[in-house]
């Protein structure tokens, strides 16, 4: 061989023996090695949509009607990256490497010959990001404002690439008029509580689904339908993935629903954690798992959420079968954590909580340290 060929190693995405890979991540659970953790720069309001009037708490349609562009308040954008820059602390300070996003004009117009938008955070992303065993898949989102999200951890994907991971995009879908359903706000006036009359804003038109409706168990994946995934998309991962995996749809109650971290979350082999009021009915997989509720959201009521409900409390981050970040004020479930031998590591995080998501959203877990295996 002359001096300066390069070798490029066959690499086997379903080879599960295969450890080389930067990324590699089978669970909820495993040890946590390396993480993204986004970012808060440059957070930007999305246009108004019908799928904001679907998803975001009713007292922020206002400010999203009139600020459709503009920067968010920055006196909660400054608090929320100090939160971050907390989580990152703690996290490099149990042993993880954390890797960030890189800033972009989230202000900016784009356009498509249907429609035209500006951006909204890189703060997110477990909602774009899927990590299943040593494969980074894009996702494709069902906003307009989230389109070009994914362009902020581009470096970082071309690095995984070259050092060895597979990558791959889901099909982008055009987002054009007939993938949503305006039908969707009728049905959810009519059934404020959700049920069996839920009615998704997305048609099935082109696969959609963000990562966030996903949750990880080995061999199998467990997934709700909702207001960004449809039918289609699912069917498209599960297609994608092939044989070795199996995917679950949960039934759910929930008139809102946009990711399933704050309503069903599996925590450790045996361990899971559920919304009592919007998960329908438990898996018969989890018949010999112990199943807790997660207790009421313990923050202050009147505190300011843009773009979720107050169940963000349960979307916290394992770190392995015992550690678990938690929202320093979730005192109840802090001690529902301790009670089940889990050992919760407090953080501030209620700022954040403002832009959509805590622990579990604003991280990608890039590597777990762990096997390809089957827990039901």
């Amino acid at each position: 061989m002359s001096e300066g060929t390069i070798v490029v190693k066959a690499f086997n995405p379903r080879d599960t023996t295969v450890n080389a890979s930067p990324v590699l991540s089978h669970t909820e659970w495993d040890p946590l090695e390396e993480a993204i953790v986004g970012i808060i720069d440059g957070a930007t309001v999305p246009p108004w949509d019908p799928m904001l009037q679907l998803t975001m708490p009713e007292d922020q349609w206002e400010l999203f009607r009139r600020r459709g562009g503009q920067p968010f308040p920055v006196e909660r954008v400054d608090a929320a990256r100090r939160e971050l820059a907390e989580f990152v602390r703690i996290l490099e300070g149990e042993g993880v490497r954390v890797r960030r996003p890189e800033p972009i004009d989230f202000s900016t117009s784009y356009a498509t010959p249907s429609w035209k938008s500006t951006g909204l955070y890189a703060a997110m992303p477990r909602d774009l990001l899927l990590v299943v065993g040593t494969e980074i898949i894009e996702c494709p989102l069902a906003w307009r404002s989230r389109y070009h999200e994914v362009d902020a951890y581009r470096p970082l994907l071309v690095e995984y690439f070259h050092r060895g991971a597979t990558w791959t995009a889901a099909p982008r879908p055009r987002l054009t008029d007939a993938q949503f359903d305006p039908l969707a706000l009728a049905a959810s006036e009519a059934d404020p509580q959700g049920g069996e009359t839920f009615h998704s804003y997305v048609t099935e038109l082109e696969p959609v689904f963000d990562a966030a409706d996903f949750v990880r168990c080995g061999h199998d994946l467990f997934v709700q339908r909702s207001h960004v995934t449809n039918a289609l998309g699912i069917e498209w991962l599960r297609r994608h993935l092939g044989p070795a995996y199996r995917i679950h749809q949960i039934e759910i109650r929930d008139p809102h629903p946009m990711h399933i971290d704050a309503t069903f979350m599996p925590l450790a082999p045996g361990k899971l954690l559920i919304n009592t009021g919007r998960v329908a009915r438990i898996p018969d997989l989890f018949r010999t798992w112990e199943v807790r509720e997660a207790p009421q959201p313990a923050f202050r009521e009147t505190h300011p959420l843009y773009m979720c409900s107050r169940w963000v409390s349960m979307n916290v981050l394992m770190l392995d079968e015992e550690r678990v970040v938690v929202e320093r004020q979730e005192e109840p479930l802090l001690r529902m954590f301790r009670d089940w031998g889990l050992k919760p590591i407090p953080c501030s995080f209620t700022s954040f909580y403002a832009f959509g998501g805590s622990f579990h959203c604003a991280t990608l877990d890039v590597r777990r340290r762990g096997e390809l295996k089957s827990y039901f």
